[in-house]
């Protein structure tokens, strides 16, 4: 199957591009390499790139000639970033997907929606969220990507378009751009930085790896269903947990961790149940807790020249931007 990814120079939808290629289908990458777009991610790999917005439809429909499918990765995705600037979200996660979904309409193309556990907003202990559960998004992020899917859900009812949703937990592994929690904190620990983490750190995340995580993906573009939302569930750490745990691993002085002001909005607990997805056949391979944030770090570790050009340019920026007022 000739399969468009868009996003696919990015975190998971490079997992994704691998994935296919293993497989061997034939994979078409459209990605604007916008700061965490990294063409080195696909190294090795078999695929045909094409440079371009997904916001932009003849960009859309020169790398999708041929597609039977497209798998949208291509997003803004870091609550962080959509605090200090929400207008690019809108322009990629819902002008974007809008764009896609047109050209989906139009070449009768299979299309996945890759979404985010964070539009159904902040949970009490003991609840899971469920696909046909109301969204509640607190971020301009989870707002923008629960835009993004209410268009996917009104382009299958008002023309058929043959869409569907899969809303992952947090997602880890390698090649992960170092802004999110696990690579920033790895990566500074890795450069004696300190750790900052938000608030008290009870925050409550579960966590998938990024090749569990496109198993999903790959499952529900092949066997989902039009119209239908698939939860991709993980296990659940505390934050300070998993610091706590990065702090062991990367064997630094657990005084690096330096508790912060806390972001705007910050949702405290996240949780998926999953169980509609593993009625398809899916089920996670990697354990967080046993050994996945474990070979994760140790990537890091032994992948040094692939992070240490990134933090610097405008990651520093941003960094200073985000941080230094908290950790001053």
């Amino acid at each position: 199957m000739r399969v468009l990814v868009t996003g696919g120079a990015g975190f998971i939808g490079s997992h994704f591009v691998k994935r296919l290629a293993a497989k061997g289908d034939e994979a078409v990458v459209l990605d604007r390499l916008t700061y965490s777009g990294n063409r080195a991610n696909l190294e090795g790999v078999e695929h045909e790139f094409h440079h371009g917005d997904i916001a932009d439809p003849e960009a859309v429909a020169a790398a999708g000639t041929g597609c039977a499918a497209v798998a949208n990765f291509a997003a803004e995705t870091h609550v962080d970033r959509s605090i200090l600037g929400p207008r690019e979200f809108v322009h990629t996660d819902v002008l974007g997907t809008q764009t896609l979904l047109e050209w989906a309409r139009e070449s009768g193309a299979r299309y996945v929606q890759v979404s985010t556990d964070e539009v159904y907003g902040d949970l009490e202990p003991n609840i899971r969220s469920r696909e046909d559960d109301p969204l509640r998004p607190s971020s301009p992020y989870a707002a923008a990507k629960a835009a993004g899917d209410l268009q996917v859900l009104a382009y299958v009812r008002t023309y058929g378009v043959r869409a569907s949703i899969t809303r992952g937990a947090n997602t880890f592994g390698s090649h992960q751009y170092p802004e999110k929690l696990i690579p920033l904190f790895v990566t500074n620990a890795l450069e004696g930085l300190e750790l900052p983490v938000y608030g008290d750190g009870k925050q409550v995340r579960e966590w998938l790896h990024a090749d569990d995580h496109c198993a999903a993906i790959e499952l529900v573009l092949r066997d989902g269903e039009p119209g239908e939302v698939y939860n991709v569930g993980g296990e659940e750490f505390e934050n300070i947990e998993v610091t706590h745990r990065i702090v062991e691993l990367t064997g630094v002085d657990a005084g690096l961790i330096r508790h912060v002001e806390d972001r705007a909005g910050h949702d405290r607990r996240y949780a998926l149940d999953d169980a509609k997805l593993r009625t398809l056949g899916w089920s996670p391979r990697h354990s967080f807790g046993e050994t996945g944030l474990t070979e994760t770090v140790e990537w890091y570790r032994a992948n040094r020249d692939w992070w240490e050009p990134i933090k610097s340019g405008e990651y520093r920026e941003y960094y200073e931007r985000q941080y230094a007022h908290r950790l001053a």
